[in-house]
């Protein structure tokens, strides 16, 4: 790999990832990035978490993360990949699970998760209310004018999907799935989902 290609690089994203680690709670055992793609994330996380674990589907990406950072990187599919349950104090994803059934990924997501850990999901939806297209007009400048000033990119081969639901879909799985989920919609066209596992 490239020294170049080591050095941190930002897009909408990326900009999410200060509030993913904020989540990260104290004294966090074992962490699971779901879609880690190069391990940008994941060696974030490996600062806050004793051990870090990713997963993808991709090849060339978790080739990637592994010369990026040496910890456990998995290449297979999420929602059939022999992983520990419940294992994971933390757990995370961002902008993957548009790439799988939403229903089966956030249902093995909260089952992967010890009680007391926390889930952040960061997904793309599609706009379908008149108020999506109204915030999604008004944002659409300042959306431009972040991404240039940024310089926005991501790594080569990353790969991409189409979203299919829209953003009340999601929201609607959501709380059914993960009952008292905190549901957020971001300026640069993300929304997020918080949740704890109960104890109980």
């Amino acid at each position: 790999m490239a020294p170049n290609e080591l050095k941190p690089y930002w897009n909408t994203n990326v900009a999410r990832h200060p509030d993913i680690l904020r989540a990260v709670p104290a004294g966090c055992a074992h962490a699971l990035d779901v879609g880690c793609g190069d391990g940008l994330l994941a060696r974030k996380l490996a600062g806050r978490a004793e051990h870090v674990t990713g997963i993808d589907t991709s090849a060339e990406m978790i080739a990637r993360a592994r010369e990026r950072l040496n910890a456990t990187f998995v290449q297979a599919d999420f929602l059939t990949a022999d992983l520990p349950e419940p294992g994971y104090d933390f757990l995370c994803s961002v902008t993957a699970i548009h790439h799988m059934d939403f229903d089966a990924a956030l249902t093995r997501m909260r089952e992967l998760l010890k009680p007391g850990g926390t889930l952040v999901v960061v997904g793309l939806a599609l706009d379908s209310t008149a108020l999506d297209w109204a915030r999604r007009i008004a944002t659409a400048p300042a959306v431009k004018v972040v991404k240039l000033a940024r310089r926005a990119h991501g790594p080569d081969g990353m790969p991409a999907a189409q979203a299919t639901m829209t953003y009340g879909q999601v929201r609607t799985a959501a709380q059914r799935i993960l009952p008292g989920v905190r549901y957020r919609w971001h300026v640069l066209r993300r929304y997020s989902l918080t949740w704890t596992k109960p104890l109980d």
